[in-house]
């Protein structure tokens, strides 16, 4: 299971065991979208090859909301 944690600058991420960071600018480049605009599956498809995506997306501007 991957965990996803949103703030202002970026998203922490836990993937497989292994703690890394993805700045915001990294994610708007990937995703060519503005960060507020991207959504946490977005995020997710950048960090798993298949994700499972369950629920609906949420962009991180609500999340951080």
């Amino acid at each position: 299971m991957t965990a996803l944690s949103f703030d202002d600058k970026g998203c922490d991420v836990v993937y497989e065991g292994t703690e890394f960071r993805l700045e915001k600018e990294l994610i708007e480049e990937a995703t060519q979208k503005s960060y507020p605009d991207v959504t946490d599956h977005e995020v997710l498809q950048l960090v798993e090859k298949q994700p499972v995506l369950s629920g609906e997306p949420r962009r991180i501007g609500d999340i951080l909301a």
